[in-house]
């Protein structure tokens, strides 16, 4: 077993001298006569290999967009307080939440409709679950908020 890796060193070793860059250089028998030797060709391709990959690389790519809640937080925020910004941080732990509730409003929404053998979760079963998620006043104020708001867009309609 400890023979086998010297058997076949050699054979590396032999196909090391026939690599395609040693039989091109000019010692071994390229002609500038007829424009250089074959190895001066095959960097002129590598060249142009290399002005396309430039060509790849100032192209614009477009970033991945990330979706978040954070355009619209900034909009209550300068209604509550004008004066007042947010950080960073701020603004993706204010993301964070909204996305919780969010997941805890629709997987209770959908546990309502399949428990009353409904295939459409409506603003009923919204309303219902914000009632039975959130406490007391808020959840009081957040259903008369989202009455307004389909009042609204079904008058717009």
């Amino acid at each position: 077993m400890a023979g086998s890796p010297r058997k076949g060193s050699p054979k590396k070793a032999s196909s090391r001298a026939a690599s395609p860059k040693r039989a091109a250089s000019p010692k071994r028998g390229g002609s500038p006569k007829r424009g250089g030797s074959p190895a001066k060709k095959g960097k002129a391709i590598k060249k142009a290999g290399k002005r396309k990959t430039n060509k790849k690389a100032t192209t614009k790519r477009r970033r991945s967009r990330r979706e978040s809640y954070g355009m619209y937080i900034y909009k209550v925020l300068k209604q509550v307080h004008p004066d007042v910004g947010i950080s960073s941080k701020a603004m993706s732990i204010m993301n964070s939440f909204v996305n919780d509730i969010f997941e805890r409003l629709a997987g209770e929404a959908s546990k309502l409709a399949h428990h009353n053998k409904l295939r459409t979760i409506s603003s009923r079963e919204v309303q219902t679950s914000v009632r039975l998620l959130l406490p007391g006043e808020l959840a009081k104020h957040a259903v008369s908020e989202g009455t307004k708001a389909v009042t609204k867009y079904t008058s717009s309609r």
